[in-house]
């Protein structure tokens, strides 16, 4: 039944889709509203940004210093900063981070938006939460739009990823990203392990299309297992 719905959903709401993300498009979601370029991923049409959101309510976030690593239009940034979090949002697509600020100003929040390829042109810091909506698909992007889909024919997005996580981070620091069952989980979570970082599955929703994995992802000398228990 869920191919099925895939392939209808690839069939005929996709391209519809792409037609009606081809202009700048307007979206509310409770007291945000944001505006949405084209090359920028949409919110309210894929799953994954409000799962995080559920999980991110979850925890303490008033005061807390909270990194986005591809913020996009920045739904996740403001309802963070909302909450009274100390936000610094980036995104590697230029035109990402200038919507970013024109939300943050249409919502009146104080973010600090950087344009920046994962952690080049972050200054080393630590946060006490970083979240994360990586691209997962193993092609290498070609435009500014790719890059919230692509995260290169090898992983290269994951290699960046956890080679320099450990320099924003302490033992204490929560490190939230989302997969889905699509993707290569099993191939990431082995770029991970390379650098010393293990997943644990800390929630799963489905939906009619496919099921989404929020991960806790931890130093493995401080957690040394990959736990998978919430995956079955």
């Amino acid at each position: 039944m869920k191919n099925i719905l895939k392939y209808l959903a690839g069939t005929f709401y996709k391209p519809l889709l792409i037609k009606w993300l081809s202009k700048e498009r307007s979206y509310s979601f409770n007291d945000i509203h944001l505006k949405i370029h084209p090359s920028v991923f949409h919110p309210g049409f894929f799953f994954s940004t409000k799962i995080l959101l559920k999980q991110l309510s979850t925890l303490p976030l008033s005061g807390k210093k909270l990194l986005e690593l591809g913020a996009g239009n920045g739904l996740i940034s403001i309802t963070a900063a909302k909450a009274g979090a100390i936000v610094t949002g980036t995104d590697i697509n230029p035109v990402a981070t200038a919507y970013l600020e024109r939300n943050m100003q249409l919502n009146r929040v104080t973010l600090t938006v950087i344009t920046s390829d994962l952690f080049k042109k972050i200054p080393p810091q630590l946060f006490d939460i970083i979240v994360i909506n990586p691209p997962y698909y193993f092609k290498n992007p070609a435009t500014f739009k790719d890059y919230a889909w692509n995260c290169g024919e090898n992983g290269e997005y994951f290699e960046d990823l956890f080679k320099n996580l450990s320099n924003y981070i302490d033992q204490n620091t929560v490190i939230l990203i989302i997969l889905c069952e699509d993707c290569n989980r099993s191939v990431i979570q082995s770029i991970a392990k390379r650098f010393g970082f293990g997943f644990e599955c800390i929630r799963t929703e489905n939906n009619l299309i496919e099921r989404n994995y929020i991960y806790q992802v931890h130093q493995q000398d401080e957690k040394n297992i990959i736990i998978q228990s919430q995956e079955q």
